[in-house]
C-alpha cells in the first residue's frame, strides 16, 4: 500500500513538473514575441521619425517670391521698387498662386486634417476675388482670410498677455537698442541694419526674425529681446508673415502709403523713443505712439507713417512685432504655418 502511494506520489510529481515546464516555456514564448511585436514598432516609429524629419519642404513659394511685390509697368508700386521676377508670387497671376497654395493646403491636410480648414480652403479657392473687389482702404498684397473682424487699430485686450509682457520689458529694449545705436556714429550704415525705401529721410530695421526666419547675427546683438519672443503667446514666428525688428525713423521721413501682405496678423508697435511730430496714419486715422506702450493694428489697411520732428528731436523707435489675429483660431495658426512655411 505505501509503495503504491509513493508511486503515484512520485508520478504526480513528474506531472506537476511537466506542468511547470510548459507553462514557464509558454510564457517565455509569449514573452518573446511580445517582444518582437515591440521591436517590430519601434523599427516602424524610428524610420518614420527619420522619414519625416529628412522630408525637406517643397519649394512652391520662396520666402524672398512671396515677399516680393507685384510690379507695374514701371516696377514701382505704393513708392516701393518690386521685383521682376516670374517666380515672385505678387508678380504672378493669383491663379497660380491659388494652386499654389491649394497644393499645400492640401499637403497639410494629407498629413493632419481637414478639421477646422473650412476658412482657410474658401480664403484660397476664392483668393482672387477676394483681393480684386477689396475696398481700397485695406487691400493685403498675398493673403486674405475672411470672415475676420476688420478694423484699423485694435485694443491692448486684444493680446494682453503679450502687450503687457512687451511693455514690461520697455527697459530691457532700450538698453540694447541704445547699444546697438552707438554703432551710427562710427559708420554710415553698421552691419545687420537694412535700409527701407522712402521718399525723404531715413527709414532703418534691425530684424531678429525676417520673414518667419531668425536672423543669429542680430539676435545675438539683442539676445534678452530675442528670449522674451519665446515668451510671447502669439507672435508670428514660423511663417513668411512673421517679423520682429527695431524699427527707426531719422526726423524728415515720410513712408509712403502701402498695405501689408495678410490680414491674418496684427502688427505690434512698443515705443522706445517717441519724439513730437511723429504720427502713424492706418486706414486714414491717425495715432501717435508713447514710450513704453503698445501700439496694435492691422497693417492689411492703407497705413503710413512719419516723423516731421526736428534734428534735435532724434530719431522715432519702436520694437515692432508681429502677432497673429486673435480670431484665428489655433488650428489655422497651425495650418497657415504650414502653408506658409519659410522656402515653402
Amino acid at each position: 500500500m505505501s509503495l503504491d502511494w509513493l508511486a503515484a506520489w512520485s508520478w504526480s510529481l513528474d506531472g506537476l513538473r511537466d506542468c511547470i515546464a510548459t507553462g514557464i516555456q509558454s510564457v517565455r514564448d509569449c514573452d518573446a514575441s511580445a517582444l518582437g511585436t515591440v521591436a517590430c514598432l519601434l523599427v516602424l516609429f524610428v524610420w518614420y521619425c527619420y522619414h519625416v524629419g529628412r522630408e525637406q519642404p517643397r519649394p512652391y513659394i520662396s520666402v524672398n517670391a512671396l515677399m516680393q511685390g507685384s510690379s507695374d509697368a514701371s516696377g514701382l508700386q505704393n513708392g516701393f521698387v518690386y521685383c521682376q521676377s516670374p517666380a515672385c508670387v505678387r508678380c504672378t497671376h493669383h491663379e497660380g498662386l491659388n494652386q499654389k497654395l491649394y497644393h499645400n493646403l492640401q499637403e497639410y491636410a494629407k498629413r493632419y486634417s481637414w478639421s477646422g480648414m473650412g476658412r482657410i480652403h474658401k480664403g484660397i479657392r476664392e483668393q482672387g476675388r477676394y483681393l480684386n473687389t477689396r475696398p481700397s482702404i485695406q487691400k493685403p498684397e498675398v493673403f486674405f482670410l475672411p470672415d475676420l473682424p476688420t478694423t484699423p487699430y485694435f485694443s491692448r485686450d486684444a493680446q494682453r498677455h503679450d502687450v503687457e509682457l512687451l511693455e514690461r520689458s520697455f527697459q530691457t529694449i532700450l538698453c540694447e537698442f541704445e547699444r546697438l545705436y552707438k554703432a551710427f556714429s562710427n559708420c554710415s550704415l553698421p552691419q545687420g541694419w537694412k535700409v527701407n525705401s522712402s521718399p525723404s529721410g531715413g527709414w532703418f530695421t534691425f530684424y531678429l526674425i525676417n520673414q518667419g526666419v531668425c536672423v543669429p547675427r542680430n539676435c545675438r546683438k539683442c539676445p534678452r529681446t530675442y528670449r522674451l519672443l519665446g515668451s510671447l503667446r502669439t507672435c508670428i514666428g514660423n511663417n513668411v508673415f512673421g517679423n520682429a525688428c527695431i524699427s527707426v525713423l531719422s526726423p524728415g521721413t515720410v513712408i509712403t502709403e502701402h498695405y501689408g501682405p495678410t490680414n491674418i496678423r496684427i502688427r505690434c508697435h512698443l515705443g522706445l523713443k517717441t519724439p513730437s511730430g511723429c504720427e502713424l496714419v492706418v486706414g486714414g486715422e491717425p495715432q501717435c505712439w508713447a514710450e513704453g506702450r503698445c501700439l496694435l493694428f492691422d497693417d492689411s489697411f492703407l497705413h503710413t507713417a512719419f516723423h516731421e520732428g526736428s534734428a534735435e528731436d532724434g530719431p522715432r523707435v519702436v520694437f515692432m512685432v508681429d502677432l497673429w489675429h486673435p480670431n484665428v483660431a489655433a488650428a489655422e495658426r497651425q495650418a497657415l504655418d504650414f502653408i506658409f512655411a519659410p522656402g515653402r
